[in-house]
Order: structure tokens, then sequence, then C-alpha cells
């Protein structure tokens, strides 16, 4: 992020018609918009949110409520504008994509779904890695390639956003793993498991982190030997909006996963993102403390798709509307001692 545009937007949000800092971390969310963008009159008008659609195998361990088949289910309603992400969406102006990246079907195509499979969900990673290493460069190009692709055709701002049933599972042990903490530290109840569900998830984790062995310090080989396509896809995608320097949403858990693998390949991506909202899962606490960053909102959500990326928009669009719409003291004649 540009050092010098940030300073530049400091003094612009300054000279406005308010007390200095009246506006909080709006004011914050400006100033950063404006240096990752750097532009002084920056548009958040063109808004995009990317859901990735993957299957994974260790659903298999009866780490969730539901069957994968859902996966398969959610994408349709999503394609049909009836999930929550859609309706968020609609609300803040924002377009949907929906990205099969490795669901366990074969969609037809359709209006607002790229297909672009890396394969037909993860391996079970209690008995051995959930993909191969090429697999894992493979998802996470795909998501760099998207960014590639809407950088070019103007867009503002992207949102992340994710659907695969039992994804919380790899990305409670991504978290396990490059944190340091334990299993049952960074474990929770996903779509709403019961005591005994929750323990079997844990040891789920805890066997396939003992299994597998994912070295911390490579995060190309903690993402294929625990994780997710869909979480390799979001890490990607966050790798092309900073590299396009397009300021991207970071949605709830599952995406803060993929937001750790890109900031652990590179650290200076996290100047790039803004977290939507913090997770009522217990670990997005925990991974946002590692990221050292802080959630626009806290809602108690934790539905995934891109519902909190979505709602994150419509507050960072307000506050670059204070920095674009709002009079200066010298313009309206307003004496700087108020």
């Amino acid at each position: 992020m540009s050092k010098d545009y940030l300073d530049r937007a400091k003094l612009k949000m300054d000279s406005l018609t308010k007390p200095q800092e009246s506006l909080g971390l709006l004011e914050v969310i400006a100033q950063r918009y404006a240096a990752i963008a750097e532009d002084m009159n920056p548009s958040v008008s063109r808004k995009v949110i990317f859901t990735f659609a993957g299957d994974h195998g260790v659903v298999e361990e009866g780490v969730s409520a539901f069957p994968k088949g859902v996966t398969i289910q959610m994408v349709m309603n999503m394609l049909a504008g009836g999930a929550a992400v859609n309706v968020f969406a609609r609300h803040v102006g924002a377009k949907v994509v929906i990205v099969d990246i490795g669901v366990d079907h074969d969609f037809t195509s359709a209006q607002g779904l790229v297909i672009n499979k890396v394969g037909y969900g993860t391996k079970n990673f209690t008995q051995g890695p959930a993909m191969t290493y090429e697999q894992a460069l493979r998802s996470i190009r795909v998501g760099m390639d998207l960014a590639d692709e809407y950088a070019k055709k103007g867009v503002d701002i992207i949102g992340t956003g994710e659907m695969g049933i039992g994804n919380t599972t790899p990305s409670s042990a991504i978290l396990s793993v490059l944190s340091g903490l334990s299993a049952r530290e960074v474990t929770d109840r996903g779509t709403g498991i019961d005591d005994g569900a929750l323990q079997k998830k844990v040891d789920v984790i805890e066997r396939g982190i003992q299994l597998n062995q994912p070295d911390p310090q490579d995060p190309i080989d903690v993402l294929a030997r625990v994780g997710g396509f869909e979480i390799g896809g979001i890490a990607g995608l966050i790798i092309g909006c900073a590299f396009h320097r397009i300021p991207a949403v970071v949605d709830g858990f599952i995406s803060t996963a993929g937001a750790m693998i890109a900031v652990a390949l590179w650290p200076t991506i996290n100047e790039y993102l803004f977290f939507s909202h913090l997770s009522s899962e217990a670990g997005h606490s925990k991974m946002l403390e590692q990221l050292g960053q802080r959630p626009i909102l806290d809602l108690a959500m934790r539905l995934g798709e891109g519902t909190g990326a979505a709602l994150a928009m419509s507050v960072i669009e307000a506050a670059t509307k204070v920095m674009t719409e709002m009079a200066t003291f010298a313009s309206a004649g307003v004496n700087e001692g108020m």
C-alpha cells in the first residue's frame, strides 16, 4: 500500500467539515481504500462477489450436520438468486459470480457461473493429503486469473465468499497449523453440529494433521494436505486483487483461511484487505488476531457465501463517499476550529 496516498488521504479527510477522527473507523476505511486504489476520489460502484464452491472428502467422517449433496443444491439456489448472498448483493448493488472450483457434480453452463474445476471434491485428509501440491497451485491460479479478468473489466472492489459442506473443518485445520494453536482451540460447530460431532470433528482435525504433517513454513503444502479447493481459490483471488490494487473484502471464517494462506505467502498482501465481519465461529477471532486485523462488522453471523462481504461493501462505500462528497472547511466557509 502506498504510504504517500495514505498520508494524502488523511490530509483530505482532516480537511472535511467535521472534527478530526470524529467518524472513527470510517475514516480509516476511507483512507486505506484510497491508498490501495491509489486514487483520491475512489469509486465503489462496480462491486463483484466471488463465491467459490467445492466439496470435501473429510465429510465422510461425520463432521457436518449436512450431507455434501447440499453443496450442489445451494449452488443451484445461488444461481437462481435465492440465497442470502444474492439478497445482500442486490441490496448493495453487487454482482455475484459462482465459481465451481471443486464440486462433486457437473453443472451445465448458466448465467453467473464459472466452471473451472480443479477436482471433484478434495480427498478425505484423515487418509492422506486433501489434494496434490499441483492441485493446490491450480486452485490458487483459478482465483488469480479471475482477479486478472475482472481488473481488465474495471471492477472497483471484490468480495470473497464460499459454499462447501464441511469446509469449516479444513479451515480449522489450516488455522491450527499456521498458528500453532490446538485443534480444540480453533474448532467450532460449523453448520450446527452437536457435542458428540464436535468432539469427532476435533479428533478428525488432529488425526489429519498428525497423518499429513503439513509444513507451516510452506503455505501451499498446508493447503494441499488439509485444505480445500475453494480456500485455494480465495487465496488466489486475494493475491490477484493485491497485484491489481483492487480492495478485497474478506468474508468470514473460511474466506479468512484463504486470506491466511495468501498472507503467509506474501505478508504485504495483508495491507490490501478489509475483513468484513467477525464470524461467531470460535476460530475466526483467532484468525483475525493472527493477522492483526479488525473486522468492520460484528453481527454474530456464520453463514459464509459472501454475505458479510456484501454488507461490509455498503459500509466501505459510505466511508469513501464521505471522502469524495463531503465539503471541506474551505469550500463551505466553516471555521476549522469547530
